[in-house]
């Protein structure tokens, strides 16, 4: 019987190693395509990269943005210097509250924000967040939070991606990596913001839904407020306009509005200010530039008249 152990277990010690030397093997030879289930992309959809570079340069910054693709594309850090506010955005592709509270725990008490305005998405609570997890391991650093993560996510995705990511960071691969500013029609501009290529959004109806939230989401959540208590950082909460058709097709929104005013001063923009779904959307969720214009200036409006910042 002791045997039959030892070899169980030398056999899964042999076997996991040889996985580790084919995952390292498929990611640096094997065709995009034939990836399906490894998924490191340094410099990918969104800017990550060149978000996490600025960083360590950054001083006196009174806006720290958090939140998904809704953040990065919504909050134009140009409109707010014209403003006389210094800001950051530290929003990213698919960013749920799971990935946040791990860049939280990393560089709040770096950037040492005045203001934090956390940009609520109602469906990144409702997601599991790998396509962000997968996002954080290609263009940023892994460590043991990441690690956790990936194991509370349990998706063979993230673990071949966490597989090739360590063996890519041990090398230093990414040292010498420069992402463009310019890919297609997007434009990454200092301070975290994408400006996407004007373009507007043909209107549709959608059929009513529900959005099926998960509570592990609310738990990070929880965390992250937690971590703002603690270091007695000033926030609001902030869900950005989405086109009429869209916001309107989903049942509890004032179930998700109800639960958030219980954790401290929030705006919903889609009861706020009201936008023409063709004119100031380039899809059904995300602000063209106009549409960026309009929301951020009353934001900045809301912001000093009730003496947020």
């Amino acid at each position: 019987m002791k045997n039959f152990v030892r070899n169980i277990f030398l056999f899964s010690i042999f076997a996991l190693i040889n996985y580790i030397i084919l995952i390292i093997i498929w990611g640096d030879y094997a065709h995009i395509f034939l990836k399906k289930n490894l998924n490191y992309r340094i410099g990918s959809y969104g800017h990550m990269f060149s978000r996490i570079k600025e960083i360590p340069n950054l001083k006196e910054i009174d806006i720290l943005f958090l939140g998904s693709s809704h953040s990065y594309r919504g909050f134009d850090t140009r409109i707010f210097k014209k403003n006389n506010l210094n800001t950051f955005n530290l929003g990213s592709s698919g960013q749920t509250p799971l990935q946040t509270e791990i860049l939280m725990k990393r560089y709040l008490k770096i950037i040492k924000p005045k203001l934090i305005i956390f940009e609520v998405y109602p469906n990144t609570f409702s997601i599991d967040g790998v396509e962000s997890t997968l996002d954080i391991i290609a263009n940023d650093e892994i460590d043991f939070e990441i690690i956790k993560l990936a194991f509370k996510q349990n998706n063979i995705k993230i673990y071949n991606t966490l597989i090739y990511g360590l063996y890519y960071d041990i090398l230093n691969k990414k040292k010498d990596f420069k992402e463009e500013i310019i890919k297609g029609d997007n434009k990454y501009i200092k301070g975290g913001f994408v400006e996407k290529k004007l373009k507007y959004f043909k209107n549709i109806e959608y059929n009513k839904k529900n959005r099926n939230f998960k509570q592990k989401q609310f738990d990070a959540f929880e965390n992250i407020i937690s971590l703002f208590k603690k270091g007695n950082y000033k926030f609001i909460f902030v869900q950005a306009p989405l086109t009429k058709s869209i916001y309107n097709s989903y049942r509890n929104n004032v179930f998700f509005d109800k639960k958030m005013e219980k954790y401290g001063f929030y705006f919903n923009f889609n009861e706020i200010i009201f936008l023409n779904d063709s004119l100031h959307f380039y899809n059904s969720d995300h602000l063209n530039q106009n549409g960026v214009e309009i929301f951020n200036l009353k934001l900045i409006e809301i912001l000093n008249k009730q003496k947020i910042i």
